[in-house]
């Protein structure tokens, strides 16, 4: 009598593949981050006193 021991198959593959695109999610998001913070920054330095529409 044949018995088996289970048909479950790891995906290292898979893993791998998650793993690397969970590291390019956090460091897109990082980036996003640091992209938007230069942004309001450069916003703040280059503001007028008033804006158009209150002239």
């Amino acid at each position: 009598m044949h018995v088996d021991e289970g048909h479950e198959t790891h995906h290292p593959r898979r893993k791998n593949l998650l793993r690397r695109f969970e590291g390019v999610t956090d460091l897109m998001v990082v980036a996003l981050i640091v992209l938007l913070g230069g942004a309001m920054l450069f916003g703040l330095l280059t503001a007028g006193g008033s804006p158009a529409y209150m002239q």
